[in-house]
């Protein structure tokens, strides 16, 4: 059995309250658990000692029998000291896409073009005027 350390949504809406929960991957996310190992509050200022609760001992176990954490349950987990995240690098995140590089490559067609065009008239009546 594939063991997940993961959130698992509660409260009303738009005033969300988690739980950090241990269960089978392959159940729901506010589905059947195996145990619960804290709470996590979002709506509480990050500053707040009561916005994660966990239960460090409980998920030292739990990591030790092979339950996997989910990325926001890692970042808790780092915080609290329990297992060390390692830092995540995205090169390409911050490029553009396809799309994005095409219109770009338009815009500067356009400078170009409206440049050459402003350009041309101004030397153009100058030519003028020097021959007259």
């Amino acid at each position: 059995m594939a063991l997940s350390m993961r959130l698992s949504r509660g409260g009303s809406k738009k005033r969300p309250y988690y739980r950090i929960v241990i269960a089978d991957a392959r159940s729901p996310r506010d589905g059947k658990f195996i145990e619960k190992i804290g709470t996590y509050n979002p709506l509480l200022a990050k500053d707040s000692g009561e916005r994660i609760k966990l239960d460090t001992e409980r998920a030292a176990h739990w990591l030790k029998m092979g339950a996997q954490p989910t990325d926001r349950v890692a970042r808790f987990l780092d915080t609290t000291g329990v297992k060390e995240r390692t830092a995540r690098n995205n090169p390409n995140k911050g490029v553009p896409g396809e799309k994005a590089k095409e219109r770009a490559e338009e815009r500067a067609e356009k400078a170009r073009a409206a440049e050459e065009a402003a350009n041309a008239p101004a030397e153009a009546p100058a030519e003028e005027t020097a021959e007259a």
